[in-house]
């Protein structure tokens, strides 16, 4: 094995965050290792944004936590130089020009390969001088994949990066992030409330609510773990035997149940079976029906 591939990337043990009182983490541990593309999900003041900040060094906290073999509370000059952090692709200095954006990169980044950046610039209609407040949000997205895919990080950290885009340019976003940046060197962490469009491109999901992990999978274990039934009426209370970690209901007298660690070929007995979407997944662990 890899050796580089064996040692995670991130480990998080018994973190612990107070804010006036309040519990932005509460206990929180996981691991994640190297190669992989890491959905964090929770709802808003679930802890997401907190656990961002701890591993990036920007906050104090309780607990124990590496990133990249570093403490990021006492060594993050130096974790910084492998890690690249990006929020919210939408927002950039309407009056900056390309040129001022790649120098400011590269002022502040080792790792910034200018040539690079420059090589895929020269694929899109951007020049040199066109300024922000000119381009479209297509521009702006190809920009800032441009900025981001320049820089050869080990770890690359987006909080909700696609914010305010349409879906044309979301989807547009991730794909080229997928296509030419990730390989199995790397590592990616991503936050988002639209947890549909990115489902295709994880390799692993965090759920995280009230300050604590409440799932941690990789997304080939969720297909195995977890599988949705759409119930008959004559069938409800037989499959509700069968404990369901939560059921909506559907017109026509249908019902989508949703189980956990219940084999398939048992369920199939009460109805169509599927895999859930990430969403639905969710949306069943948010309601405190799964912890």
């Amino acid at each position: 094995m890899n050796a580089v591939l064996d040692t995670p990337v991130i480990t998080a043990r018994n973190l612990s965050k107070r804010y006036k009182g309040a519990r932005a983490l509460d206990g929180t541990s996981f691991q994640i290792p190297a190669g992989r593309i890491v959905g964090l999900i929770g709802p808003n003041g679930a802890g997401k944004t907190t656990a961002l900040k701890a591993l990036l060094g920007l906050i104090r906290f309780d607990g124990e936590m590496t990133v990249l073999g570093r403490d990021p509370r006492t060594e993050r000059d130096a974790l910084m130089n492998d890690v690249c952090f990006i929020a919210d692709v939408a927002v950039l200095p309407r009056w900056m020009r390309v040129r001022d954006a790649i120098a400011f990169v590269e002022g502040v980044h080792p790792r910034f390969d200018r040539a690079r950046c420059e090589r895929f610039l020269a694929n899109t209609k951007l020049s040199p001088k066109q300024r922000v407040r000119e381009m479209s949000k297509g521009m702006i997205v190809q920009l800032h994949l441009a900025l981001v895919m320049a820089i050869d990080a080990k770890l690359l950290v987006l909080d909700e990066p696609t914010l305010g885009l349409d879906i044309l340019y979301r989807k547009q976003f991730y794909q080229r992030l997928l296509e030419d940046y990730f390989d199995e060197q790397k590592t990616i962490i991503v936050t988002t409330h639209q947890v549909e469009e990115i489902e295709h491109i994880l390799t692993d999901v965090l759920f995280i609510q009230n300050g604590k992990i409440v799932l941690d999978a990789p997304m080939d274990d969720i297909g195995d773990r977890f599988v949705e039934v759409l119930v008959n009426a004559e069938q409800l209370d037989a499959a509700r035997a069968l404990r369901p970690i939560d059921e909506r209901a559907l017109p026509f007298g249908k019902t989508v149940m949703l189980f956990d660690s219940v084999p398939a070929s048992t369920l199939s007995a009460y109805g169509e079976t599927r895999t859930p979407g990430l969403a639905d997944l969710f949306v069943a662990t948010m309601k405190g029906a799964y912890a």
